[in-house]
């Protein structure tokens, strides 16, 4: 780029950045967190779990969830992979492309999917696992998602330990992120009171896979250990989706969750983007649409 190129460029940015009608410029957090512009802008969206017991027994599908989206105007939906006919296979194409076009017709994005996996075990089951991950990552760029949610595995048992087992699982989650790469796929990895505990674990992993296409989904329901709103501003700026649900755990004991608390975390480390929420109980939509209401007062 020429010299005269850099100076209209910068003049242009200058400019931008004065302008009370121009976005915020970027800011690159690669030391500590995700690269995203600063500020908040936050975007509703029901993870389908909340529906978990009619999903399961064949009562409600994913159209009826998308029906229920609409409805309720919420703007995304996570449909996690166990609703789809056939998991852990992919469903055909056929039924992606008719869930996507349902979707985009009804004004909900479809923001994200998962898969119940565990990178905590060794050879065939690994790879395997591995391979589970890698064919979601290409449903989800189908659906048009932007993300795979990913576990790291079950809590561990006395005979081993974390240092052990991290390396390998790392090893994992990296060539999860350079297939996702390849496919436009986030791979965002949730916490879950499993063999990753507390926001200091997850950080460990996020950083030693150190890739743009790695992340967190921050699960305010699975800090259970010290203050959960501390370990929540803690891990936001590696977050590029939540879970919020019902209950946070203080001192080991479920809690209702303090909503404008959150607000006031996201308002204070900034963050952009799909704001899901999940509800934990029978799969009632009177249920669903009360928490949904809770959330929607205390974040929009």
């Amino acid at each position: 780029m020429s010299l005269s190129s850099c100076r209209t460029r910068r003049g242009f940015l200058a400019a931008a950045a004065g302008s009370a009608l121009a976005p915020p410029l970027a800011v690159g957090l690669e030391a500590d967190g995700l690269k995203r512009s600063p500020g908040v802008h936050l975007k509703l969206a029901l993870n389908a779990y909340s529906f978990n017991g009619p999903l399961t027994s064949g009562k409600l599908t994913l159209a009826d969830v998308i029906d229920y989206c609409a409805a309720n105007n919420i703007d995304g939906l996570d449909p996690t992979g166990y609703y789809f006919p056939g998991y852990p296979k992919v469903a055909p194409d056929s039924y992606l492309y008719e869930l996507k076009r349902k979707a985009y017709l009804n004004g909900v994005t479809l923001s994200g999917t998962g898969v119940r996996n565990d990178f905590t075990r060794a050879g065939d089951a690994l790879r395997a696992d591995l391979q589970l991950v890698k064919d979601w990552i290409v449903a989800a760029a189908k659906l048009g998602a932007a993300f795979v949610r990913v576990f790291s595995g079950p809590a561990l048992a006395a005979d081993r330990s974390f240092d052990e087992i991290l390396p390998r699982m790392v090893a994992a989650f990296q060539e999860c992120a350079e297939y996702g790469k390849q496919h436009g796929v986030l791979v965002a990895l949730q916490h879950h009171d499993d063999f990753l505990k507390t926001a200091a674990e997850t950080i460990r992993v996020v950083k030693a896979v150190d890739s743009d296409w790695f992340s967190v989904v921050l699960d305010v329901g699975s800090l259970r250990q010290g203050d959960p709103y501390e370990e929540i501003e803690k891990l936001l700026p590696y977050a590029c989706t939540w879970q919020i649900k019902e209950q946070v755990y203080v001192r080991g004991k479920a809690t209702p969750i303090d909503l404008p608390r959150i607000r006031a975390i996201i308002e204070k480390t900034g963050y952009r983007g799909f704001l899901p929420f999940e509800a934990l109980g029978r799969g009632d939509p009177a249920e669903v649409t009360a928490f949904l209401e809770k959330v929607r007062r205390a974040m929009f």
